[in-house]
């Protein structure tokens, strides 16, 4: 640990992590008043792509945390980003919320569903046949897969909820054809991430509740990570994968001494 270098930027998945079914997670407040009052650059990131930065920080506020917008980062800004920078000025197909619908319209990008560059899946409570149906033959003519992030599930107050891996995975089937998955673990959505704070992995912390996503995204980034027991994984599941976070915690509470 003496050979790393400090930690000058932190970045923190969000559900799970500093809230919790819209509930604050008990510490989130103390670590990010904290970290602004000592000018740490911090990021929290999202695979959730249906939110606004806007949105999110009004929903942040209400749980009592204050985040401003440009410190979110949504898999719905990468995905923007990714399509600006591979085709500018392109067309998609949307299922999906404002989150990316917006973050898409604000790069540039014509929303359609007639002969589509792209075909781009992301996060909504209202997956309909239809539309899943009209994705469907769109890719088999031509159009590209994209697809916010690969989380099969996500969270709710009545229990798990599908998200955008599983119905991924059922356009997958019918067209023979893999999404391009922007969001974590990906390293891009971390490195656009990184160079939205200006800083750099080696001197960077990731905090998530995901093995399969946060801390693997963190370490393939090649951060330092930290694992809190406060969301989806347990601590008896650890060993079933074959990488480990640099430390595990109960929850972002035990960090607030770390800042």
């Amino acid at each position: 640990m003496a050979e790393h270098k400090p930690i000058e930027c932190w970045m923190t998945d969000m559900d799970g992590v500093l809230v919790r079914e819209g509930r604050l997670v008990p510490g989130a407040d103390t670590l990010l008043g904290r970290l602004r009052d000592k000018g740490v650059p911090f990021l929290v990131l999202t695979n959730n792509s249906m939110h606004t930065p806007r949105d999110l920080r009004y929903r942040l506020q209400a749980t009592g945390l204050e985040v401003p917008e440009e410190a979110i980062w949504t898999s719905a800004l990468a995905t923007a980003a990714f399509l600006h920078e591979q085709r500018p000025g392109g067309s998609a197909y949307v299922i999906g919320e404002a989150g990316l619908t917006t973050a898409l319209h604000d790069v540039g990008y014509v929303i359609t569903d007639s002969n589509p560059d792209y075909v781009v899946l992301g996060e909504t409570r209202t997956y309909s046949f239809s539309g899943i149906t009209t994705a469907i033959r769109l890719i088999e003519n031509g159009a590209r897969f994209v697809a916010t992030n690969p989380d099969a599930t996500g969270p709710s107050p009545e229990g798990l909820l599908p998200a955008t891996g599983s119905v991924a995975a059922m356009i997958s089937k019918a067209t023979r054809t893999d999404p391009y998955f922007v969001g974590k673990p990906n390293p891009l959505m971390m490195r656009a991430a990184l160079n939205r704070l200006g800083a750099h992995s080696e001197s960077t912390i990731m905090i998530g509740d995901r093995m399969d996503t946060d801390i693997l995204a963190g370490l393939e980034a090649g951060m330092r990570t930290v694992l809190v027991l406060s969301g989806i994984t347990q601590a008896e599941e650890i060993d079933r994968f074959p990488f480990r976070p640099t430390r595990v915690v109960s929850s972002v509470a035990d960090l607030v001494d770390d800042v």
